[in-house]
């Protein structure tokens, strides 16, 4: 499953993760994607992978039931 927001184009990005000592190791953060139903502009109902931020924000309108 791709972990990008079908809405933002948000996606993981890799960095290092740093120990207290400063031994370095990559390591990823990844977004908090959700599948959830949505009604498109055109009426139209279907499942989509949204990051959390683009729900919280108001970008998608989700369909009811």
């Amino acid at each position: 499953m791709s972990k990008i927001c079908e809405v933002c184009g948000k996606k993981p990005f890799c960095g290092n993760q740093i120990s207290h000592s400063g031994k370095r190791s990559s390591r990823w953060w990844y977004p908090n994607i959700q599948r959830v139903r949505v009604r498109l502009s055109n009426g139209e109902v279907r499942r989509i992978k949204v990051c959390t931020r683009c729900l919280k924000a108001g970008k998608v309108q989700k369909a009811v039931s």
